[in-house]
This record gives structure tokens, sequence and C-alpha cells, in this order.
């Protein structure tokens, strides 16, 4: 599948998403390539047909992208709850546990998903697998002691990547920590690794989202597609 085509999947799971936001409602907006096209879609519905609803988003490229639309976007801590929550995902499985961060969103994503009644992800079919893991799994780590937290990670034959960006300096999340990306290629018993990640002294998150999700909304080439978590009804 080429990029255009990738693309077009995407725009067409990102329009059918925004059909979900009513007027009222307190949205949370993800973060990623996909969460573009839905946020594309929500400016238009605000412009062209009076949509209002108030948004709280996973970053702040997303933030800046709402509100040049003209969308009220508040802090996560002065909203009571979410209604909903549309995100991107860089891998989901048949069981509904997923892998995000690959933008480096991974510990805001995480909260504002927390919070909220109902997340819904929109994909592309490329992103749906049958075990995840092949997609880098990223770890937020603060910068003091990161390199020890890699040296243990190693230990544990978790194949860990501190991410740098294009000029060789290492990528920052919203907070400023770093993002280790784990080369494991399938990860088999999802719930025992988030443990272990999530009580290693110096991880802040990991992009591990276990059984959050009610629905996935899959862009495919016959038209977008619902999966319905039967955990979550």
């Amino acid at each position: 599948m080429d990029k255009a085509q990738q693309d077009a999947l995407k725009k067409a799971a990102g329009i059918e998403a925004a059909q979900l936001i009513q007027d009222g409602m307190i949205a949370g907006l993800g973060t990623g390539s996909t969460v573009r096209f839905l946020v594309d879609e929500l400016g238009r519905r605000v412009q062209e047909e009076g949509l209002k609803f108030t948004g709280v988003t996973t970053s702040r490229r997303t933030q800046e992208q709402a509100e040049s639309y003209g969308i009220t976007i508040v802090d996560v801590d002065d909203v009571d709850h979410i209604d909903v929550t549309i995100d991107g995902a860089d891998e989901v499985d048949a069981n509904f546990n997923g892998i995000k961060g690959g933008g480096a969103a991974l510990l805001w994503e995480k909260i504002v998903a927390t919070n909220s009644d109902r997340i819904v992800w929109i994909v592309d079919e490329s992103k749906v697998v049958d075990t995840i893991g092949r997609f880098p799994l990223p770890v937020e780590v603060i910068p003091f002691g990161a390199g020890h937290v890699i040296k243990r990670f190693e230990a544990k034959g978790y194949k860990p990547v501190l991410r740098m960006d294009a000029d060789g300096k290492e990528v920052r999340t919203d907070e400023q920590n770093f993002v280790v990306d784990l080369h494991m290629d399938r990860i088999d018993n999802p719930l025992e690794l988030a443990h272990d990640l999530i009580t290693t002294v110096g991880v802040v998150e990991h992009g591990l989202f276990l059984n959050m999700v009610d629905q996935v909304i899959v862009g495919d080439p016959n038209g977008p597609r619902t999966l319905t978590n039967p955990n979550k009804r």
C-alpha cells in the first residue's frame, strides 16, 4: 500500500469518527496522522454546520491545529469528564490490545483516555494485527538515569533504542521526557510486560493500551468498518 492509499484510508476513518462528536460534548482529541484528518473534518463541521463542542487534546500540535479552526480547547483538569476520546493507534490486535506512542504523546494520550467515558481508535487497515509488538513499543522515561533504565531493558532482552530526531538529538515529549522504543517483534504477554515496565523506576508511562478501547474504526478499501470490543459493552 502506498502512502496516498494509506492516507485515503486514514481520512475515511477520520471523517467517519467525526460523526461521533455532537453538540455540547467534551471530546478528547488524540495525536497523529489519522487524527489530523479527524480534526480537519471537525473544523469543517464547526465552520460549516455550526457544531459546538469542547476539546481536550493529547498534544500541543493537536491543540494548535484544533484552535486554528476555532475549536474550543480546554485543559484536562478543567473538565469533570470526557464523553469520548478519538485517537489513533500504532497497532491493535484481536483482543483490543494496542500500542500507542509513535508520535511521542503516549503519556498525555493515556491520561486523557483514562478519564474518558468512551474510547474510539481510528486506524488504517495496516495497523490491525494478530499479535502486537512488531511496531516498537514506546516507553516514556525521565532523562535522569535513563541510561540505567536502558541497560536494565537490555538485560531483559527488550532490545531498547533511545529515540532520536533527524538532528541526532533525543526526542522529547511534551513533558520533556525521553522515549525508549522496545523492538520486541511480538508481545505474547502484554499484561505481564506492562506491569514490569510501569514498576521500573524512571519509567513514567508505557505505550501498551490494554483492553481500554471501546471501538476501533478501520479505514478499509471497501469503506470504514467498526470493530466493537465485546468486553467493554
